[in-house]
């Protein structure tokens, strides 16, 4: 795996296009299944994550191909209801080819999904659910890691969620347009990726209402059409770097931004003490002094401050003027770079029994060798990173590259000093 390599201390300038959505991404490609035709996906931000989603659909009889960032999908021909183990494992996203294949064939053989080691994030949302659409549900093994589902008919029904799971939301609806009939979800997820894939369903001929609400309704079809979908850009990319620039310090220029997704995440920024600049679809963000506390910071469902940010706020936290404390409320292994910034000087505490960090900000971190353990906890490592005395390298940054094209590129671009580079190398 390849690592990173950090020298920090130099404060972030410029001006930074924010690539395509890798959330967005992820569900729409799943739902091309659906279209037994062509679909062209614009503005698809080339990261592992995508390469994986893209592996899958070429062993499902897929053809695809790639135009700079532009994915063409060509689905007429798929004709294989099983996803090998071997790619469900690396990515959890793979679990929504359980609603796609199903919605078309009316069976899929699928293996419990992989990914990010932040939670247990079981499935039984999607399970429970799907089977209230005439559905049935086998487990092939003994230790229940293969599920197979199918139905002579699907069926739309009423499906209550008790929590609003994004991927449980968008596997219901996937299966739903083309059931028999029509499916209405109460509580549903209100995250954009949601209404991303709904738009691209839309575009594509489905029946679909009350896009960004916790109510949908879909209206089965019967088929689905050739379409051109422009993928939104990425919020969560956005906001680290954001991020980052309340760290380490300095004026960024941000632009192709999906504004009126950050809310949350601008109104926490502006907290710690940043300046922010909205213009249509920019944002421009300054901080040149010590961030600021946060008596409070809850992750909550949209519009609710974002799970995906927490790793990255972390970082800015560890650095302000004052004490903070985060709530977890989505995952609960979120907290893995934990020991990775503490050996970089921060102090935090751990309270398992609220799930709760407690952090003490210190004027300064320094520069050690640390390791990813998940995406965004990866993103929030090579913040650390920049705004550390010395040099820092972040091993096993092939978790960072399943969502950010290419890091490295973009935090160069601002001035950063940030470059790949061997593990082997590293540790000789």
């Amino acid at each position: 795996m390849s690592s990173i390599e950090i020298i920090g201390g130099k404060q972030l300038k410029g001006e930074l296009k924010i690539q395509g959505s890798k959330n967005a991404a992820l569900p729409v490609i799943a739902a091309t299944i659906l279209n037994k035709g062509i679909s062209k996906l614009k503005n698809c931000p080339r990261i592992l994550d995508v390469f994986h989603m893209v592996k899958i659909l070429e062993e499902l009889g897929c053809k695809t191909s790639w135009e700079e960032n532009t994915l063409i999908v060509d689905s007429s021909k798929a004709d294989v209801t099983c996803v090998s183990e071997d790619f469900v494992r690396k990515m959890r996203s793979s679990i929504l080819f359980l609603g796609a294949i199903l919605g078309r064939f009316h069976e899929v053989t699928i293996a419990y999904p992989g990914g990010c080691s932040i939670g247990k994030r079981p499935i039984d949302y999607h399970l429970n659910a799907i089977k209230k659409m005439n559905v049935t549900e086998e487990f092939l093994q003994e230790d229940g890691s293969m599920i197979h589902c199918y139905s002579d008919r699907i069926i739309g029904t009423d499906i209550f969620l008790e929590f609003p799971s994004v991927g449980a939301t968008q596997n219901i609806i996937l299966t739903a347009v083309l059931a028999t009939g029509v499916t209405r979800i109460y509580n549903a997820a209100r995250e954009p990726e949601i209404t991303e894939v709904c738009s691209y369903l839309i575009g594509a001929g489905a029946r679909i209402r009350g896009l960004g609400t916790a109510y949908l309704e879909i209206e089965g079809v019967k088929q689905l059409q050739d379409v051109e979908f422009y993928l939104s850009p990425d919020r969560i990319v956005a906001g680290t770097y954001m991020a980052a620039v309340a760290a380490v310090k300095g004026d960024v220029l941000f632009t192709h931004t999906p504004v009126r997704h950050l809310d949350s995440t601008l109104h926490i920024l502006q907290k710690v003490g940043c300046r922010i600049d909205v213009n249509s679809d920019q944002v421009r963000v300054r901080n040149f002094q010590r961030p600021l506390p946060v008596a409070v910071l809850n992750t909550k469902p949209y519009p609710g401050f974002p799970t995906d940010m927490q790793s990255q706020l972390m970082t800015v936290l560890t650095l302000a003027e004052g004490k903070s404390t985060i709530l977890e409320e989505i995952f609960e292994s979120r907290y893995q770079n934990v020991e990775d910034l503490t050996k970089m000087g921060a102090r935090i505490q751990l309270q398992k029994d609220t799930n709760a960090a407690e952090i003490t900000g210190v004027a300064q971190l320094h520069g050690a060798v640390v390791r990813a353990h998940d995406l965004r906890g990866g993103a929030a490592l090579v913040i650390a990173g920049l705004a550390a005395e010395g040099t820092t390298i972040v091993h096993d940054a092939t978790y960072i590259e399943r969502g950010y094209e290419d890091i490295c590129r973009d935090f160069l671009a601002l001035g950063g000093d940030i470059r790949y580079c061997s593990e082997n190398r590293l540790d000789s």
